[in-house]
């Protein structure tokens, strides 16, 4: 939450480090959004959250992010002395330089030209001539595809000011519109709970990232491009661990999972079993989990520094008990206590196995943000108590124009979606492969057939 008391607006205003330095804050606004700010199951997160927190660091201060509505927001933030920097998380259009500056890039993306794969591939933009291109209304994406389109008579271009461009992507998915523009990023995002989108071809030339920043003051500006210098050589890591596909979605072949079942099972199967007695709970259901997780290792680690069997943050173990996660019974069982701390938080009328779903949902994605998936699948007539409808419903939390209407905002509904979907799967193989030798739930003594499909 961002101080009450803003910046004024004086003609002149103190060089901006002396603001920063006196306030003992660097004052960034944000959209929140997926490509800039948003909460996370332990907070804050966002790639422009983790770019502007670490140069708050370096500049000794702590990082106070205000999220506002548009880009044009930010632009009047930054101009009008009530913000320090501006991180929209977006291409810098040509069309704001007048008001602020622009920081050196720290990234440069390209500009895809995005359609549906069951309609014919655009290679260049005349194969759109008398079709209909929509993109954000004021974006860098709208520039450069004018730019390009100059050439091109009979192509129509429909700039939206009630859409970002992740909206657009499902607009695109859903056969609304024939095409869109999205930068590499977005397209990354879009295509996690879009599949079927496809690049047609690429805009000429590469978009810039980077900040906003207050006219005239170079020093900032020079304080600025050093950070980003700084990070160059982990700047692809950060940006991958936002945009790039995850370790833990990818579907491990029945073959692997039934050898790691023969060969890493046994070590850990005791630590499993023990803690599905302790709390009631079925060992396979943790099991389940814990492979999805870490694929049953111990020394795993993932580059945002979750660690162990059931991949623990640092905040989690704490909270669960656990000293040190790369052992591989506390991990099981600090593991064990989250899941059931979900598990007893879903409302008890919903009955097994969806309040298993639930719970796994929850133990992925937070249990507020699950809740902000429950309330979208009302608001679209179906039952927020059943699986099946949330899970349909969930990836919403992705677009803008469905987070804008929840407490919580945006969120990897997908993320939970594909999560739930793997540790069923693996749970159907351990139901038969490993006989249940703890008290099961009501979810182990119903057969895998009678369970609602995914």
């Amino acid at each position: 939450m961002v101080a009450a008391a803003l910046l004024g607006t004086c003609s002149q205003r103190p060089p901006v480090l002396d603001q920063v330095r006196e306030l003992g804050e660097l004052r960034v606004a944000t959209r929140s959004g997926p490509t800039s700010y948003y909460l996370g199951v332990n907070g804050p997160e966002g790639p422009e959250y983790e770019l502007a927190s670490r140069f708050a660091r370096a500049l000794g201060v702590r990082a106070v992010f205000r999220p506002v509505a548009s880009p044009d927001a930010i632009l009047d933030a930054v101009a009008e002395g009530r913000a320090h920097v501006g991180a929209p998380g977006l291409a810098m259009a040509p069309a704001w330089q007048g008001r602020v500056a622009f920081s050196v890039p720290y990234e440069t993306v390209r500009l895809h030209v995005v359609y549906r794969r069951d309609r014919p591939r655009p290679a260049r933009l005349a194969d759109l001539a008398g079709v209909e291109v929509q993109v954000a209304a004021g974006s860098a994406h709208a520039a450069a595809l004018a730019e390009a389109a100059r050439a091109v008579p009979g192509l129509r271009i429909v700039e939206r000011g009630d859409a970002d461009t992740l909206d657009l992507l499902d607009d695109v998915s859903a056969g609304r519109i024939a095409a869109t523009v999205a930068d590499a990023h977005e397209f990354a995002l879009g295509r996690n709970f879009h599949p079927e989108l496809r690049v047609g071809f690429d805009l000429p030339g590469e978009q810039q990232l980077g900040w906003v920043l207050p006219r005239d003051d170079e020093p900032f500006a020079a304080r600025v491009a050093a950070h980003f210098e700084s990070l160059r050589p982990e700047l692809a890591a950060i940006m991958d661990r936002y945009y790039g596909d995850t370790e833990r979605l990818d579907y491990v072949g029945a073959r692997n999972f039934i050898r790691h079942v023969q060969e890493r099972l046994p070590r850990l199967r005791r630590h499993f079993e023990e803690a599905a007695a302790e709390l009631g709970e079925d060992w396979r259901v943790l099991a389940a989990i814990g492979y999805q997780e870490s694929k049953w290792d111990p020394a795993a680690v993932s580059p945002t520094g979750v660690r162990g069997v059931m991949m623990l943050t640092a905040d989690t173990a704490a909270r669960m008990g656990v000293s040190d996660r790369e052992n591989p019974r506390e991990s099981i069982f600090g593991g064990a206590r989250y899941f059931r701390t979900m598990h007893r938080t879903v409302p008890e009328r919903i009955p097994e196995p969806d309040r298993t779903w639930f719970a796994l949902a929850a133990y992925n994605l937070g249990y507020g943000s699950l809740e902000d998936g429950r309330i979208l699948t009302q608001m679209h007539g179906k039952d927020p108590d059943s699986w099946q409808d949330v899970r349909e419903h969930l990836p919403l939390l992705g677009q803008e124009r469905f987070y804008s209407q929840v407490k919580r905002g945006y969120a990897r509904g997908w993320e939970a979606v594909k999560f739930v979907d793997n540790v069923r799967n693996y749970l159907d193989i351990l139901e038969w492969m490993a006989p249940s030798v703890a008290p099961a739930t009501q979810l182990a003594a119903q057969p895998a057939s009678a369970r609602p499909a995914s």
